[in-house]
């Protein structure tokens, strides 16, 4: 295959293709990035636009044609309000959308796959009742009125495409990693022990995840053998109180034939309130992580990738999988234990380095950056998360989500930036 320079900033869009070896010997044409998605009116609300977006809370790329990705929704439009949230738009449905760069460098929606229960028929992004994931936040609608649950229900972060053509997606609630057809049917759903989805499970300790900061991030190994997850932010282990060292958050991998499970520790530069998000493999054991804050980066925010490699890292599965505060050490929890007592009980975490800090490199404007994908030769496609193109107000109320470099409303985009 002909080797081809890349810009350095570019946005990047996908396709399908009927011939696959046609499809991997043709040159993309990335002239025209960046650009944004293509985008409708979903909702307007109290004079609000709500855009028909949020493709890009996680990523990835066709497990086979060159070119083509694929993206993801989280639970849909919402804002903070009382002791939980308002969902904009109550039976909106988590969505997948297949793009391309077609032959002249623009980008072409190939497809939208709304995600469905067993059955077949959609879900939503209400939170899961007790006993199937829940957060314990209460879902109300645009007016403060209670909603419901939905035990499908999916605050979907990640999206994982497999070569059968299925697809992997873990989320915020549960977190539960779920298995979909390639038309969008769960096929199988991963929860933590005790949480009452199917029988194949992820450790216990993962259902004290923080509310809105589940498994926010999910990639398989090029192998195909191995789903490898991140938390979002330090889990509530033992307690919210007493989880104290805030620079700590868990990696867990699921050995896909044998539903085996590893954890392991990541040590952010941040704090509490920064988050670990989207990961993509570079190797079976190397991967890059995104960091960041909740800042636009045009306004000082830490938007920043890093080179990981579990290789050397501690197992801290720990001996029983059932306990729900996980391993311990010296009586505390993981996430009670400085990283020098962690040291000292010989736990290493992963290894990091940085890969790239795109505020830096390309002045990088979203405060949402939530998907990655690493396209090889050192060359990563990254996404933004657009949250609809609407922001909370402070008073439980949206309001236009506006990027302070350009003043237009925040849309999902898709840049291509070198790495170290």
């Amino acid at each position: 295959m002909k080797k081809f320079l890349l810009p350095v900033f570019a946005f990047i869009a996908l396709t399908a293709c009927n011939n696959d070896d046609n499809n991997n010997n043709q040159e993309i044409n990335y002239s025209k990035l960046p650009q944004e998605f293509p985008f409708t009116t979903l909702k307007t609300l109290n004079g609000v636009n709500i855009i028909n977006g949020g493709f890009g809370s996680g990523a990835t790329a066709h497990p086979t044609n060159k070119g083509e990705f694929y993206v993801i929704t989280d639970r849909g439009p919402n804002v903070a309000y009382s002791n939980g949230i308002k969902i904009l738009v109550p039976d909106f449905t988590p969505t997948i959308m297949h793009f391309k760069i077609n032959a002249d460098g623009n980008i072409e929606v190939i497809k939208y796959i709304k995600l469905k229960n067993p059955s077949g028929q959609p879900i939503t992004g209400l939170p899961n009742p007790a006993g199937m994931g829940s957060t314990g936040e209460i879902a109300y609608d645009a007016n403060g009125n209670v909603l419901g649950t939905d035990n499908y229900g999916l605050d979907s972060e990640s999206i994982v495409a497999a070569k059968d053509g299925t697809f992997w997606v873990s989320d915020e609630y549960g977190p539960h990693i779920v298995h979909y057809s390639a038309e969008g049917v769960e096929l199988e759903r991963i929860s933590p022990i005790g949480v009452n989805t199917g029988t194949r499970k992820l450790p216990a300790v993962f259902a004290k995840r923080r509310p809105n900061r589940g498994m926010e991030g999910m990639c398989m190994t090029p192998d195909g053998k191995m789903l490898v997850g991140t938390m979002q932010s330090t889990m509530y282990v033992p307690t919210k109180a007493l989880a104290t060292n805030t620079t700590l958050t868990r990696i867990v991998t699921f050995d896909l034939a044998t539903g085996q499970t590893k954890q392991y520790l990541y040590k952010q530069d941040g704090g509490a309130s920064d988050s670990v998000c989207d990961i993509t493999p570079i190797s079976n054991t190397e991967f890059l992580v995104i960091e960041r804050d909740g800042n636009f980066g045009s306004v000082g925010g830490l938007k920043k990738v890093y080179r990981i490699n579990l290789a050397n890292a501690s197992d801290v599965s720990g001996t029983d999988l059932t306990a729900v505060d996980g391993m311990k050490i010296n009586g505390k929890t993981l996430e009670q234990s400085t990283w020098a007592e962690l040291g000292a009980a010989g736990i290493i975490p992963v290894s990091k380095t940085l890969a790239v800090d795109l505020v830096a490199k390309i002045g990088y404007e979203h405060d949402k950056f939530e998907g990655i994908v690493y396209l090889g030769n050192n060359k990563l496609a990254v996404f933004n998360d657009d949250d609809f193109g609407v922001a909370d107000d402070g008073a439980g109320n949206p309001k236009t989500k506006i990027l302070p470099k350009t003043g237009k409303q925040d849309k999902g985009t898709m840049y291509i930036v070198d790495i170290q």
